[in-house]
């Protein structure tokens, strides 16, 4: 059972995601709190991998109302629980030009917090013209076939 606490609202507008993958996050007790009550931010994170390990930086959790000297930074750099083998295709991935890791969406899964990555390339201006020209499109042959009746 998944429910979603966050979406990066520009991952699919400026990237091409090509892949997805799963990973956890650690985590304080105070930040827990505050994202169950959805005060979390992932608009400008990015995901960067240093001395074997992945990291996410920029993520915006604000701080518990009711924590005291036990809040964080709201943003800090968390670490992301990942196996080898799924770092390793990551750092694959990093070595080809012009690929980023961005997080997608932020979720619980059975009482734990999970983050999808997504491996994409960046849109051009071009590209994401194209795209919304395509959604328009399909939003007016919807819209013509709801009116048509049969």
């Amino acid at each position: 059972m998944e429910k979603l606490i966050a979406k990066n609202p520009v991952a699919y507008h400026n990237y091409s995601i090509s892949d997805k993958l799963e990973a956890g996050i650690v985590l304080t007790g105070t930040e827990i709190k505050s994202i169950r009550s959805g005060k979390v931010n992932l608009k400008d994170t990015y995901v960067n991998i240093k001395n074997g390990e992945a990291f996410i930086y920029s993520m915006h959790i604000s701080p518990y109302e009711h924590g005291n000297i036990f809040n964080k930074d709201p943003l800090r750099t968390r670490k992301l629980l990942l196996n080898k083998k799924e770092i390793n295709k990551l750092i694959g991935y990093i070595k080809q030009k012009g690929v980023s890791i961005i997080p997608i969406r932020l979720y619980f899964k059975n009482n734990f917090v999970k983050l999808e990555l997504g491996i994409g390339k960046g849109k051009k201006l071009y590209d994401k013209r194209e795209d919304m020209a395509k959604k328009d499109a399909e939003r007016k042959i919807e819209r013509i076939l709801k009116n048509v009746e049969y």
